[in-house]
């Protein structure tokens, strides 16, 4: 069986990876047509960035992530950076040389680093037993579902909207995707609720007693 949490992170990943996944056919030919100076050998150098500094902070921030008990940080990790990487495609509304474009690379290198390893960690965590091929092939398929939807229809609306909307639909199909993260909040820290019911209670005693005093 798939659980909740999982569901709401595979869906989460699918609107993350369905926005993303528009650019796909475009960001070559946005860097080359749009930015100042754009060569094909610029394009691999931006894309090398954003890889490189992924792949040297992701570790780093998975063993801090290991080294500390519960949920809450990995959570953080994930909501922060999902947020963050999500509104680096407004930033390339306004961008016009490739020193801009390194730039927002970094930055969402430096998020993704921050989400790939926390959303990771929970999602394993919260596979049923025996369900552990399944539930990762499911991520697999909504995955591949998403990206092969998305470059489809991403060259599509380049052509028919502009570079512009489809920068705004990737920023509002990521932001979207950080939204629903908050869905899995109370199933993860069900204690926050009751410890917000139990300081209701509290104060409702105390307001009791009070009246009883004053009576």
């Amino acid at each position: 069986m798939i659980t909740r949490i999982l569901v709401i992170l595979i869906a989460s990943d699918f609107l993350l990876q369905a926005g993303w996944g528009l650019i796909g056919p475009i960001f070559a030919l946005f860097l080359t047509e749009q930015i100042a100076g754009g060569t094909a050998v610029m394009v691999g150098f931006v894309v090398a960035a954003y890889w490189i500094v992924k792949s040297v902070i992701q570790p780093f921030l998975a063993h801090y992530l290991d080294t500390k008990k519960g949920e809450r940080d990995d959570f953080s990790f994930l909501v922060i950076g999902m947020f963050v990487a999500n509104t680096v495609p407004l930033g390339y509304l306004f961008v016009t040389e490739f020193w801009q474009v390194f730039l927002l690379e970094i930055i969402r290198g430096v998020a993704m680093a921050a989400v790939v390893p926390s959303w990771s960690a929970i999602f394993t965590r919260h596979i049923a037993k025996g369900w552990e091929a399944f539930s990762w092939s499911v991520e697999s398929t909504a995955l591949g579902f998403a990206a092969g939807f998305a470059a489809a229809f991403g060259g599509i609306l380049a052509t028919a909207l502009g570079f512009q909307a489809v920068f705004l639909l990737v920023s509002c199909f990521g932001l979207l995707s950080s939204g629903l993260l908050f869905l899995a909040r109370r199933r993860l820290f069900p204690s926050l609720a009751s410890v917000k019911m139990e300081k209701k209670e509290k104060r409702s005693d105390k307001n009791i007693n009070n009246a009883h005093y004053f009576i």
